[in-house]
């Protein structure tokens, strides 16, 4: 299948949607980056702080740990906003799909209104393997509250609808859309993902940024295969 480059402009506007600190940081940072310096706001929306994440560490601790880097990581790449759900029944490692999940990720679209949402594959196999059961959770979830919000006799009390344009969709088995960037984003994406220092310490085997977000970056460029040096891929869905 053809990569086409994604081109977006300042009138754009992106809401990320999520489920734990450092899933952003895995490549889509680095247009997050990009775009943020072309003037496109883009917020984050996570549905988890990660309180499960990081193992022999207290839940509470872990929350307060991931949401001070996961706010870091958001600096580096210049988000503008960084949304927690906080639901007490969707925590880290145990996400569920709910009418009441679909809700408040809605209401959140139906505020920020976002003409693009961006979220993560909710494939059971996905190009490094199995997929992660609370990415597929969040995944499917925005899908839907992608569709919800614009529909106005649903979640009626969540907001005035909104209809977004576009669904961008990272860690895609079949990308179709590159974002073109440049070294000093790929580099902030790198140092984004390295944010997340307390969460790395308990992988010591894990890529460095620079690795991993590079070597994305490089593979992207290859895939577009335009002249870019550096692209981040995507699948991408019209609404």
């Amino acid at each position: 299948m053809a990569i086409e480059r994604l081109n977006l402009t300042a009138e754009d506007s992106v809401l990320a949607v999520v489920a734990h600190p450092d899933d952003m940081e895995y490549g889509a940072s680095a247009a997050v980056a990009a775009w943020s310096e072309a003037g496109i706001a883009v917020d984050y929306l996570l549905i988890t702080r990660g309180e499960h994440g990081i193992a022999g560490m207290d839940a509470d601790e872990a929350k307060r740990v991931r949401t001070g880097e996961q706010r870091r990581a958001c600096d580096i790449v210049g988000a503008r906003d960084l949304i927690f759900l906080d639901l007490p029944d969707q925590l880290d490692g145990t996400l569920t799909y709910s009418l009441t999940l679909r809700e408040a990720i809605a209401a959140v679209i139906r505020e920020r209104k976002p003409s693009v949402i961006l979220t993560q594959a909710w494939d059971v196999v996905v190009p490094w393997g199995l997929n992660q059961a609370d990415h597929r959770v969040a995944g499917i979830a925005a899908l839907d509250a992608a569709r919800d919000a614009g529909n106005e006799f649903v979640f009626p009390d969540a907001g005035e609808r909104h209809q977004a344009r576009m669904l961008l969709v990272t860690g895609h088995a079949e990308p179709d859309v590159a974002v073109a960037v440049e070294q000093h984003h790929v580099d902030k994406g790198a140092a984004s993902l390295d944010a997340h220092e307390a969460y790395f310490k308990a992988l010591p085997d894990h890529p460095s940024g620079t690795e991993l977000v590079g070597g994305m970056a490089e593979q992207g460029a290859e895939v577009l295969d335009d002249g870019a040096r550096h692209a981040i891929l995507f699948k991408a869905y019209q609404l």
